[in-house]
């Protein structure tokens, strides 16, 4: 607001001389109206630049700011390549075009700028993960730590508010099992400022605790935190600005939202769902083995009884609801994998 002020101002003083300039000349037809003319086009300038100057200077220059932010660095990077190969090209073959004979000689140097720049930078930007693979290989090969499948180990992961929300983020990032960089928009970090202000007590305490998940985050030592002021302009709802960030940035969203999940697949964005992970890594039971659970309440169907594995596993136990609150050893009879989660059926050891 300061900027356009000051701008308006210097503006409408640049105008100002250009009326008085433009006055006195015209006045060269009127020589009696010259005051007249001189005050009337310095008024006039002086307006002209009052209202325009921000639309000649601050506003395109946000207008790019703006879309240099929507832009993947992978994308600035192979436009700028383009450019710069371009621009070579041309001038090399400026000297001979400009042997030709006039107006050619003349007019295709310039030509060839325009054309060779635009052509690189659209070439190179439409190949730009060609480029990135390339470069990404030949990282890869002077440093140690990459994996071996070719992904490199400074990726950028985006965070949905509902993991930070869920907290297991934390744990999972001091693992070393997110390698790179955890990328936090700003607009996320607002609706979990909006969710931690809220007048309800359960929301109020859930945006609270993704704030001390954020600041673990930071602290924690085997994991890079980055918060950027990028935006999508346009966009009002969170999920569809993470979305279209993700595909502009080419890169995965950490989130365990269902239905993020869905919209985001849909689109060809990368998901790293924490659900879907909890989920593989819980302990795989067999048909015929045995385990032991501590029954703690009976099950929807007659003589059921339900109790938990320690990561979380529901295990409904046929006849169970004779062994409430006790802990027994129990014959798993089928494992049913469901969208909620696994859930085992078993049956008391030695129960036919």
């Amino acid at each position: 607001m300061i900027a356009d002020i000051i701008i308006r101002i210097i503006g409408m003083a640049i105008f100002s001389v250009m009326g008085v300039y433009v006055g006195n000349g015209l006045s060269v037809y009127s020589p009696d109206q010259q005051l007249f003319y001189t005050i009337a086009f310095t008024l006039i300038g002086a307006f002209f630049g009052l209202v325009l100057t921000p639309y000649l200077t601050t506003r395109p220059i946000r207008a790019l700011r703006a879309l240099l932010g929507r832009l993947a660095a992978e994308t600035l990077f192979s436009g700028l390549v383009g450019l710069v190969i371009g621009l070579l090209t041309a001038a090399l073959l400026a000297f001979p075009l400009s042997l030709l004979p006039s107006p050619l000689g003349k007019v295709l140097p310039l030509i060839g700028v325009l054309l060779f720049g635009y052509f690189g930078v659209a070439v190179f930007s439409t190949r730009q993960a060609d480029i990135a693979n390339i470069l990404g290989g030949f990282t890869s090969r002077r440093e140690e730590g990459t994996s071996t499948g070719g992904a490199p180990s400074n990726r950028t992961i985006l965070l949905d508010t509902s993991v930070i929300i869920d907290g297991r983020v934390a744990d999972i990032a001091k693992t070393g099992f997110l390698p790179g960089t955890l990328l936090i928009p700003r607009f996320v970090l607002n609706e979990l400022q909006y969710i931690a202000d809220s007048p309800d007590s359960l929301r109020r305490q859930r945006g609270r605790r993704g704030m001390e998940v954020l600041a673990e985050l930071q602290k924690a030592s085997a994991v890079v935190v980055r918060f950027s002021d990028v935006d999508v302009e346009g966009v009002r709802e969170v999920d569809d600005k993470l979305v279209i960030l993700a595909r502009q940035m080419k890169c995965p969203i950490l989130t365990n939202d269902f239905n993020l999940n869905r919209i985001a697949e849909l689109q060809g964005v990368l998901i790293l769902n924490i659900n879907e992970l909890a989920n593989a890594v819980k302990s795989v039971l067999l048909p015929g083995e045995l385990m032991s659970v501590n029954v703690i309440q009976e099950g929807k169907e007659v003589n059921q009884g339900v109790g938990y594995m320690e990561d979380g596993t529901m295990v409904v136990v046929e006849n169970g609801n004779k062994y409430l609150n006790k802990e027994i050893t129990v014959t798993v009879t089928k494992v049913l994998q469901t969208a909620a989660g696994r859930m085992i059926f078993a049956r008391p050891e030695g129960k036919e």
